[in-house]
């Protein structure tokens, strides 16, 4: 008899919460009260989930309360915390949240078992990179610039910066790095491969 197939989540498929979007969405400001609406999109642009947020800071601290109702049944509210800390740059704080489960400091939440949580906090979360065969992985080490097409589109990006102060940036050299060794691929490369 055979076994029960074992398929275990993906960081990437996940829905998150993430400092990022907070500050782009301007909710994330020293010395706030708010209670806002998150809401995910599918492809189509079409509503698939929302979350309430009801948000509160000082200057160097605060706390964001997540109320949502999980699997159409489930009500659920709880409070993460929230800290700042200097920028390495020298110019102001950096927001960050506490995971309430594993006192990480993080930039992103995950949405799993039902609650925004560090991707650490779940058994069985994988990066979908981890759940790939040792071929498929040789695979893509050996063919996979010559298989990604967005390298074309990070290079041909509306505001990627080719060149600072006359010098080329670093990810310009990694991308055209990337792109010299697509063009030294040949055929025969390949089907060495394959056989």
């Amino acid at each position: 008899m055979g076994r029960w197939s074992n398929f275990p989540d993906e960081v990437e498929g996940l829905k998150c919460i993430t400092i990022a979007d907070l500050k782009k969405l301007g909710y994330l400001e020293p010395n706030i009260s708010m209670s806002r609406n998150l809401f995910w999109t599918d492809k189509n642009g079409e509503r698939t989930s929302s979350i309430t947020v009801i948000i509160d800071t000082t200057e160097i601290k605060g706390s964001i309360t997540f109320d949502y109702t999980y699997n159409q049944s489930q009500k659920i509210n709880y409070t993460v915390q929230l800290i700042t800390r200097p920028s390495n740059l020298g110019n102001g704080l950096l927001w960050f949240f506490v995971c309430p489960s594993t006192f990480k400091v993080c930039r992103k939440l995950h949405l799993n078992s039902g609650y925004f949580l560090h991707r650490t906090a779940f058994k069985d979360v994988y990066y979908e990179k981890q759940l790939q065969s040792k071929k498929w992985r040789s695979w893509e080490k050996t063919f996979g610039s010559y298989l990604d097409d967005r390298l074309y589109e990070q290079l041909y990006k509306k505001h990627f910066k080719k060149f600072y102060n006359g010098k080329p940036t670093k990810k310009y050299l990694q991308i055209m790095k990337k792109i010299k060794t697509r063009e030294d691929i040949g055929f025969q490369d390949v089907e060495k491969f394959l056989i």
